[in-house]
């Protein structure tokens, strides 16, 4: 684990007055250049949702975040960017996804032809190893955040 990570941690502890806790972290995206992005868009508060397939927390046992979730965004290397915090979850099949939500994720030009090309490309790869194949019904994990804590040069100076 990065050390920032834990001075972010350390630094959302001492400005909310919690008991520290642990907050899982982890980057966006499959590669550098998109993680590396997608952190970037998070802390300018351009991007503002995400979006796995259920079908890949099924193939690796993970949870679902709930609205109040707290998540450490990383970037490629595993220098934390930001805390973000889920307000909403909804799960909606990958052929019923509204421009406006395409618009929340932030990417690209933020429209939702340009959501499906990369999204679909995505969950090809994301998917790959996994025995599931993507369709266009397939179960969408729709996560939406708000950033609580964004890394500065006076918070881990």
């Amino acid at each position: 684990m990065h050390p920032t990570i834990n001075q972010l941690c350390q630094a959302y502890f001492n400005a909310s007055q919690q008991a520290p806790f642990s907050i899982p972290y982890w980057h966006f995206c499959d590669n550098q250049a998109d993680a590396d992005d997608c952190a970037r868009l998070v802390v300018e508060g351009v991007k503002r949702a995400t979006s796995p397939s259920l079908w890949w927390h099924e193939a690796h046992n993970e949870p679902i975040a709930k609205a109040g979730d707290l998540h450490v965004v990383t970037n490629w290397q595993g220098e934390a960017q930001c805390i973000i915090q889920t307000t909403r979850v909804a799960i909606v099949p990958f052929n019923q996804i509204t421009a406006e939500y395409a618009a929340l994720e932030g990417e690209g030009d933020k429209s939702l032809a340009y959501w499906k090309q990369v999204h679909w490309a995505y969950y090809q790869r994301e998917l790959a190893e996994t025995g599931f194949t993507p369709t266009l019904e397939m179960p969408i994990v729709c996560t939406e955040f708000n950033v609580v804590l964004a890394r500065t040069q006076s918070v881990l100076a």
